[in-house]
């Protein structure tokens, strides 16, 4: 008979500037308390549990490791996008067409 795995949640801090750090982390009853303030501060949540694993061995306070980089930040993008939010500087409007063709154009003799 396994013993089951004890529900876990990790919360990340993201200023814009620093790449994300962990905030808070627990298991089972903790883990709980944690997902449920999120809810009711009506922050996003993911679940991976794989992910959640990985980032449960960080220390409070400690940056997400580099390898994480694309992974975290897909999330926060998708996190963000759901919020109707862009970063600042950011523009999502669709690109105008434009003149490609070039002024002078040189093609090989032959």
């Amino acid at each position: 008979m396994s013993t089951p795995t004890p529900r876990q949640a990790v919360a990340l801090s993201y200023d814009g500037q620093q790449a994300p750090t962990l905030s808070a982390k627990g298991d089972d009853e903790l883990a709980e308390a944690i997902l449920a303030l999120a809810r009711e501060h009506e922050v996003p949540i993911y679940e991976n549990p794989e992910l959640v694993r990985l980032l449960a061995r960080l220390e409070l306070g400690e940056q997400i490791p580099e390898a994480l980089y694309l992974t975290i930040a897909e999330i926060i993008a998708f996190a963000w996008q759901l919020r109707g939010k862009v970063p600042a500087g950011f523009d999502d409007a669709p690109a105008q067409p434009r003149d490609v063709t070039p002024r002078h154009l040189r093609l090989p003799e032959g």
